[in-house]
């Protein structure tokens, strides 16, 4: 068997998009995970194309709930404080990202993604004949507390300043739209330009069978070291070596090691614990995906059931999930509907998002072109992933790409 044109390491959905983008282009593409492809952070996202997102995950507030992060096991962000002494040098890096100019390019770095995100999307999932596993039909953020009005107007302008499409709805109008919600909504914000998947590692599974279909090979092997020589790249899996032209990075949260082994680049890559809980007999509760402006955590309707996912935990790669945090998801939606979710049947799950402390992902070229990098996308992963690919494309066929230099590896 010949050696690949590319390999890509990471069989998420940003690994398999790319994949499939790289082989239209008449690659010839190989696909290496330790894992089955979609299994990883991609089988477990809150399944919200959140193009309204255009705000880091963390504002200069995170000092006032430092000592909350630390002390509250079950608050929407947390962080353990035995992996403190290897977190802290990334959270200082994230303050430093804070300062108003820095804050400025991740907000526009974002944003940039995230515009093109859904037509990313309408045009991969044409492209293999599902365009029904995306619901464009909005999502809403929704406030209790009357108190809380003035923080939504604040957001609300805000997201205006970045032209994020977003309009004001009432309790009523909410009650509307979504009937089995509280009478004790007070209103929300309603954004049209997103959406939500109905199943996400569904989507993953579609993608991997057109991948397949233009010539794509997955190989289950965990890839344990490599380096860039002239004639291309060497990787050392635990079955053996594999070599190619050129390799895409694209493993998530697991990046980091790899990325320094090729590159030398040590990248302050960490990631934040994802959880969800899925409610197998809570279907038809709601039209849309709709997150607690107070509660902090997010509801989307999907083909199984209720997704309630949302909250962040940092806590390393290694400790073992702590699914009382996901059970919590349960808990916080009481006094939300008109009759509370039923948690028969349900499942609790914990995924790994990579996070960089300017929370811009990296999408690269490097090492003359024979290492492509595309991850550290956050909690946008799933959002960003159509235009992600359709970059890498760029990069790997013209060595250029949209819009690039606030994702490049060199900014560290």
């Amino acid at each position: 068997m010949s050696d690949p044109d590319i390999v890509v390491v990471g069989a998420g959905i940003i690994g398999v998009a790319c994949a499939l983008q790289l082989a239209r282009q008449g690659q010839q593409v190989w696909v290496v995970d330790q894992q089955e492809p979609g299994m990883g952070a991609s089988y477990g996202n809150a399944g919200h194309l959140a193009t309204e997102q255009v705000f880091p995950i963390a504002d200069l507030s995170i000092l006032k709930r430092l000592p909350g992060m630390l002390l509250d096991p079950m608050g929407p962000l947390r962080l353990d404080w035995k992996y403190l002494p290897h977190a802290l040098p990334w959270f200082l890096r994230l303050l430093l990202n804070l300062r108003p100019a820095s804050y400025q390019r991740t907000v526009a770095g974002i944003r940039t993604l995230n515009e093109g995100s859904l037509g990313a999307w309408q045009r991969l999932l044409h492209s293999i004949g599902h365009p029904q596993l995306l619901r464009e039909d909005g999502s809403l953020l929704v406030f209790e507390r009357a108190g809380s009005r003035d923080a939504l107007n604040a957001l609300q302008q805000r997201m205006q300043q970045q032209q994020v499409t977003v309009d004001f709805w009432s309790g009523d109008a909410i009650r509307q739209a979504a009937p089995q919600l509280s009478d004790n909504l007070q209103g929300g914000l309603f954004f049209p330009g997103t959406g939500h998947f109905l199943d996400p590692y569904h989507v993953v599974c579609e993608l991997v069978h057109a991948a397949k279909a233009s010539g794509v090979q997955f190989l289950k092997r965990q890839v344990l070291d490599g380096r860039v020589d002239a004639h291309g790249v060497s990787l050392t899996t635990d079955q053996g070596p594999l070599t190619a032209r050129q390799v895409l990075i694209a493993c998530g949260a697991h990046s980091a090691r790899l990325t320094a082994a090729l590159t030398g680049k040590k990248v302050p890559l960490d990631t934040e614990r994802g959880y969800h809980l899925m409610l197998p007999y809570e279907h038809n509760r709601l039209p849309f995906a709709v997150t607690s402006l107070e509660r902090k955590f997010i509801m989307t309707p999907m083909t199984h059931g209720l997704r309630l996912a949302g909250t962040v935990e940092f806590a390393g790669l290694d400790r073992p999930a702590n699914m009382a945090r996901a059970w919590q998801l349960h808990r916080l939606s009481k006094g939300l509907f008109r009759e509370e979710l039923s948690a028969e049947g349900a499942t609790p799950w914990m995924g790994f998002r990579p996070s960089l402390p300017d929370s811009l992902p990296v999408i690269d070229r490097v090492c003359d072109g024979k290492v492509l990098l595309a991850f550290g996308h956050q909690h946008l992963g799933l959002t960003q992933a159509a235009v992600t690919a359709e970059w890498v494309g760029a990069l790997a066929r013209t060595g250029q790409a949209p819009s690039v230099a606030p994702y490049r590896l060199d900014r560290f």
